[in-house]
């Protein structure tokens, strides 16, 4: 895996000498701005970067009389607001920042976290939230290859 991506950085790369480092910085933007609305449809049907479901959550209490909603987990982390954006010349990256960031963690590696601040420890199971699926390289490529080579 490693080496695919070693191999198509470089290939990116070159491409992207081309450019200027203004030109390079509005490309990344636009790209990154791609890859987290693709980052947030994938948490929105609760999907790991290969595909697989997410491990359900446990039952959830509900009181009396209550409205029956489906639950989504991480609904407000995926939005825009909570995934930034920075991109440069020489890169781009979309991420979680704060305490954005611990809860994004915790459940990218299954980590050991208190449900409240006084309440038990408890140890999430493992959901990636962000991450490269084959089709997401794919993208970045196809993309790249779209605004990079306007004849091809």
């Amino acid at each position: 895996m490693a080496d695919i991506l070693r191999d198509f950085e470089q290939w990116a790369g070159a491409l992207m000498q081309r450019l200027g480092p203004v030109a390079r910085r509005k490309l990344n933007t636009q790209l990154a701005r791609e890859l987290r609305k693709r980052q947030q449809a994938r948490i929105g049907a609760q999907q790991n970067p290969d595909g697989s479901a997410w491990e359900p959550r446990g039952r959830l209490r509900r009181q009396r009389g209550s409205i029956k909603r489906r639950a989504q987990m991480y609904m407000g982390l995926r939005q825009a607001r909570h995934m930034k954006l920075l991109a440069t010349a020489d890169e781009a990256t979309v991420q979680f920042a704060g305490r954005d960031a611990w809860i994004a963690r915790v459940a990218q590696y299954g980590l050991i976290d208190k449900v409240s601040p006084r309440g038990p420890s408890v140890r999430y199971p493992k959901r990636q939230l962000l991450g490269f699926s084959d089709a997401d390289r794919e993208f970045v490529r196809d993309f790249l290859i779209q605004h990079l080579l306007p004849d091809a």
